[in-house]
């Protein structure tokens, strides 16, 4: 990658990350760490392993779609993996700064097009993932909780949007996904011109794009479960993450009960996926998956400050990692 690009990536990453660190309260961000004591460092040591599940199944994406061995280690792709995500918790709308960086950063080791490919399959498959996990997680509410009329009705609706994006996502891997994202946009509010122009002058790009999203998904149908997979690990070990943070005020804490919260609050805080970082979504989902689990305020409080500043350190992190990007010869 271009060193202008690269540091255009990490000033705008930088900027964010400053403007979400101004925002903390860091009394309350001194005291909710030290209360967490050594609990803290392991949540931030969890990420490290979290992100060997996301960059295995990204490996196994560009990998099988390629019949030739290709330049691209796992180590290196860990390291842009991490800042990846970096800029996609510090950017609007999420996927707007962390898949171009991985579009770029990948480019000049197996072309252009067959990056872009991996990339949105990778994004697809990220997604896929989470559809599963708030499936199964609303099988398991049912199984291990008391359920109301109204929860009951909730339940269903969240199942039936899983079907529906799980159907989506299905339909998409076969026949390639670039295409009718744009068809979309053309629907969208003061994108319609933009878009519309776009697919016009990229179609061929987009054409081929899609073809190499069906050819991946196509060619190796076990390699394709073994990434879902691979994601979906992911989503549950890192419900780790919010059993470490609890067991400072119950140490009786339920794992499973740490799977739910999870589940209910990344819903929440996906439905609100244009605020950087998911600021306010987060917290208030954290909140009502808590208390619907019949646990107290300063427990929700708690995990959602400390799982705040956990993103906060690997953004930087993941920033600073860009910064370590050797020149291509």
């Amino acid at each position: 990658m271009k060193k202008k690009y690269q540091n255009g990536f990490f000033l705008f990453g930088l900027l964010i990350l400053i403007i979400m660190v101004s925002q903390l309260d860091f009394h309350e961000v001194w005291h909710r760490m030290r209360e967490a004591g050594y609990w803290f460092l392991a949540v931030v040591a969890l990420w490290g392993a979290l992100y060997v599940f996301n960059t295995l199944s990204w490996f196994i994406i560009i990998n099988n779609g390629l019949r030739k061995k290709c330049n691209v280690g796992f180590w290196w792709l860990y390291k842009i993996t991490i800042s990846g995500f970096a800029l996609n918790y510090a950017t609007p709308g999420g996927l707007m700064g962390g898949e171009p960086y991985r579009i770029m950063a990948l480019s000049p080791k197996i072309g252009a097009e067959h990056a872009s490919a991996s990339v949105i399959l990778f994004a697809m498959t990220h997604i896929f993932s989470h559809f599963w996990f708030w499936l199964l997680s609303a099988a398991l509410f049912i199984l291990t909780q008391p359920v109301s009329i109204p929860m009951g009705m909730l339940l269903a609706a969240t199942a039936a949007f899983c079907v529906t994006g799980i159907w989506f996502f299905m339909s998409g891997y076969k026949k390639g996904l670039a295409v009718r994202a744009m068809n979309l946009l053309r629907h969208l509010p003061g994108a319609k011109k933009w878009a519309t122009s776009f697919i016009n002058k990229h179609r061929t790009s987009l054409d081929n794009v899609d073809r190499q999203i069906a050819a991946l998904h196509g060619q190796n149908p076990h390699s394709f479960r073994a990434a879902v997979l691979s994601e979906l690990l992911c989503r549950i070990f890192s419900a780790l993450e919010i059993f470490f943070i609890l067991r400072v005020l119950m140490p009786s804490v339920n794992y499973l009960e740490c799977i739910l919260i999870l589940a209910f609050t990344s819903l929440f805080a996906n439905m609100l996926f244009f605020m950087p970082l998911q600021l306010g979504g987060r917290e208030g989902g954290f909140l009502m998956s808590v208390k619907g689990l019949r646990m107290t305020t300063d427990a929700a409080i708690l995990v959602a400050l400390l799982v705040r500043i956990r993103e906060l350190i690997w953004t930087a992190i993941g920033l600073l990692l860009i910064k370590f990007e050797r020149k291509e010869p």
